[in-house]
């Protein structure tokens, strides 16, 4: 069977933890999408882990990991990473999608370069490549990795990319060129290091299914980072849908079977972009403080997160546009400081009281609607079980998933794996 695990907002929604946990239950993991622009964190029994490129399932010996064709595949980052979890004591099983495109210096140079071009009305970007590497793929002048492996067709196509590159550099950047040359050297590097890992995912994935094996589809970032429905324009650029996790691995869409959508008990965002229920100064430092394992500062660039209180509103869209089966709430340990805990349960736009997830620009004149909740201001850590939660705890619960439409099967309340509570 198939199953997916992605998240209902923003991104940063705890997945990691979620994941390496249905990871330890499935046989094949995938990333489906997103490349090393962020991260997750994951705690077990071999320590911390904040992976960027590598699936979940990294620490499970009998788990293969595969980079599926939707990644954005960085491989001096992926060898880094391998590098670093084997340093720890992991040695994963890891596959390489043959059709998965590879991230080349220039995605990250013009990734930059833009951002510096745009001034104060840049896009947030983590200045990965992420959206130069996109808009090559789907302009068609990107590379594959199996196009590494034949350097006389490589550098004929790299010769016509470079030069177009070159006069973007030369008269929109004003930046040093780059040389064709240089590039190809680069491109043999990386062809070594890739090689061991690279096969045909797709074939592999659908002869393991034909044997019964479970697979877990890994996503990126959550609905509200979508190009198609998301916080348009300020989205990343590959579709976090559990939809697209069929097409990202290279499988049949009916095999997905359960999708699993993770949602924090309080709000954070990635980046840029509308986030309606966001709060500032000491209030938003403190939740920050207060929040996930080490605080809300993210994984991969480590600056501080946007933060907020629960937005029902743009949960249940998540929740709806991912097709969710179940879903995960996590970090509900990280308000039991609160004496009252406000939640976002509408949005008031030029009056009117909305409940519908609007598109971005009616999205820039939403006010919140909220609603307080008293906070249980207790340590609830350790607790395994829903009923022997503080009544206050309960009742949060319970309306979210009243607001949200679908089961919320699991409650994290803490960030060990242990820390966790079935429904």
């Amino acid at each position: 069977m198939v199953r997916a695990i992605v998240g209902a907002n923003w991104g940063d929604e705890g997945k990691g933890k979620i994941t390496d946990m249905l990871a330890a239950k499935s046989d094949i993991v995938v990333r489906f999408q997103g490349g090393a622009n962020a991260g997750h964190t994951i705690i077990n029994d071999y320590g911390r882990f904040a992976l960027h490129l590598l699936p979940s399932g990294v620490c499970y010996p009998n788990t293969v990991n595969i980079l599926g064709n939707g990644v954005a595949l960085d491989i001096p980052k992926l060898m880094a990473e391998l590098a670093s979890v084997k340093e720890r004591g992991v040695n994963p099983h890891i596959l390489v999608s043959d059709r998965a495109q590879v991230m080349l210096p220039y995605h990250v140079q013009l990734d930059v370069y833009e951002e510096e071009r745009l001034g104060a009305a840049a896009f947030g970007s983590t200045k990965s490549g992420i959206a130069p590497f996109f808009s090559d793929k789907f302009a068609k002048i990107g590379v594959q990795v199996n196009e590494l492996f034949y350097p006389d067709i490589l550098r004929e196509k790299l010769g016509r990319v470079v030069e177009y590159k070159n006069q973007l550099l030369e008269h929109v950047y004003h930046k040093p060129l780059i040389d064709l040359d240089e590039l190809l050297n680069l491109l043999d590097s990386y062809r070594e290091q890739i090689a061991p890992y690279v096969c045909d995912t797709a074939k592999y994935l659908r002869e393991a299914l034909a044997e019964g094996k479970t697979v877990l589809l890994e996503g990126q970032l959550g609905t509200l980072k979508d190009p198609d429905f998301g916080i348009y324009p300020m989205v990343t650029s590959s579709s976090p849908l559990a939809s697209y996790g069929a097409v990202g691995a290279g499988i049949p869409a009916r095999l997905i079977e359960d999708v699993v959508c993770v949602t924090k008990a309080y709000s954070s965002a990635v980046g840029a972009g509308e986030f309606v229920s966001e709060i500032f100064g000491d209030e938003a430092q403190e939740l920050r403080l207060h929040g996930g394992d080490k605080g809300e500062f993210g994984a991969t660039t480590g600056r501080p997160r946007r933060v907020g209180w629960y937005d029902c509103v743009a949960s249940r869209y998540g929740v709806q546009m991912q097709g969710a089966t179940q879903v995960a709430l996590t970090a509900i340990d990280c308000l039991s400081y609160r004496d009252e805990i406000p939640v976002c349960v509408a949005y008031e736009i030029d009056g009117e009281i909305v409940k519908d997830f609007p598109v971005t620009p009616l999205l820039s004149k939403a006010k919140p609607v909220l609603k307080v909740f008293p906070g249980w201001k207790c340590d609830i850590r350790g607790i395994r079980e829903f009923d022997k939660l503080p009544k206050e705890a309960q009742d949060y619960v319970l309306f979210i998933e009243q607001e949200l439409g679908v089961p919320i099967t699991m409650v994290s309340n803490g960030p060990g794996r242990e820390e966790i509570i079935y429904r």
